[in-house]
């Protein structure tokens, strides 16, 4: 699983950064984040992408529970406007304009009908072929003493990747309390558009490169989920996860029904759905925590989106190679998108994604770490009051 390394003392929080080659002749650099408590968040410039999370297990030892790759070329080579052998891996980055699928590539807004490139199937995909996580994004370190954090900023100009209206959009990473990663989102337009932007990171507790994940238990606080159709949009519809394998209420592995014959799970090769969260309302609640049995690392979500997207990294195919200079394999991560639904532009009924001048989008999402013992401890006392760290 790579190199790993001990934490036994106390710091000081600080950022560094160090240049990280260059992107259509533009200099990226990559920002270390450390708390001085054992945790270290890498960031690149080139796409906002978080390159490592380094946290440790029980037993102190630390390793980086991100998926990426050990240099910029790896993301340059496996991005959605030139992707390898396993598509666009979207490993780690800020995804925008719109986190995943619009169906046919287009969708009507106050009379009007936009046409967006399509780069999944008959679908547009995190934005398109030229989307956020293909950007250099300006960035600035700042924070406190103890909760470093990088603002980064991009302005889409209006009719990028179809989408109408310019927009201006600030992403703050910021480590909080004792192990968590916060990211702030806001955004304004100077004309009527849609956007839902996400993060793409893609976690093993265990460690990149160490192997699938279907041993990891996880729970999604959702009584609903988001059913899809063959081309994986969803139908319109919201239904109960009760008595389906998409009932992640309780906790259990993910592979416990990953190979269920249901045909929501035979569709997706696996889990790529998307789960309407409870308690939200635009309001910071908790989403989910999973949990490594082996090393004991927890993985606690908290979100102001409405929905979470569970994706079993169902199309990683062996070709990849981590940091760690092990191959990433199907099933070797787990992601959790928090996000407004799939193709909500062509769906009323959904949670409304348009933004308008003189509104400014505003999101936020926790990744929190930390330890257990057992399972019955990692699980303990979840329900939708749960308290995010500040």
């Amino acid at each position: 699983m790579g190199r790993r390394q001990r934490h036994s003392r106390h710091g000081s929080a600080s950022i560094t950064s160090q240049p990280w080659g260059s992107a259509e002749g533009h200099a990226v650099n990559l920002h270390t984040l450390d708390n001085g408590r054992g945790m270290t968040v890498a960031i690149a410039d080139y796409g906002g992408i978080v390159q490592s999370i380094k946290v440790a297990d029980r037993g102190g030892d630390v390793a980086d529970v991100a998926l990426g790759f050990a240099d910029l070329d790896g993301y340059l080579a496996n991005n959605s406007s030139s992707p390898g052998p396993s598509g666009a891996t979207y490993f780690g980055a800020i995804v925008g304009r719109y986190a995943n699928r619009i169906a046919d590539g287009s969708f009507t807004l106050d009379g009007q009908t936009y046409t967006l490139p399509r780069n999944n199937g008959a679908n547009t995909l995190h934005g398109g072929p030229n989307a956020w996580n293909t950007k250099l994004w300006q960035v600035a370190p700042g924070g406190t003493p103890e909760s470093p954090s990088l603002a980064l900023s991009y302005t889409d100009p209006a009719g990028a990747d179809g989408f109408p209206g310019m927009i201006t959009a600030r992403v703050v990473y910021s480590l909080v309390s004792s192990s968590a990663l916060r990211i702030d989102y806001t955004a304004t337009t100077d004309a009527a558009t849609v956007l839902a932007p996400t993060n793409h990171t893609y976690f093993n507790l265990a460690g990149e490169g160490s192997g699938v994940v279907l041993d990891h238990e996880l729970v999604i606080n959702a009584d609903g989920y988001t059913p899809i159709n063959s081309h994986l949009i969803p139908t319109g519809d919201v239904e109960p996860v009760a008595g389906t394998p998409l009932d992640f209420r309780a906790a259990k592995p993910i592979g416990r029904d990953i190979a269920d014959p249901h045909p929501q799970i035979a569709t997706a090769q696996g889990f790529d759905h998307n789960f309407a969260l409870n308690g939200t309302d635009g309001e910071l609640a908790f989403a989910a925590r999973a949990f490594d049995p082996t090393s004991g690392r927890v993985l606690t979500t908290w979100t102001t989106e409405p929905g979470i997207q569970l994706y079993s990294a169902n199309f990683l195919r062996g070709d990849l190679i981590g940091p760690s200079g092990r191959r990433y394999e199907r099933n070797g991560a787990f992601a959790l998108e928090t996000q407004h639904f799939p193709n909500s532009p062509n769906e009323p009924g959904f949670p409304s994604t348009v933004l308008r001048p003189g509104q400014t989008l505003r999101s936020t999402t926790i990744y929190a770490f930390s330890v257990a013992r057992s399972s019955e401890e990692a699980f303990a006392g979840l329900d939708a009051r749960l308290e995010p760290p500040r």
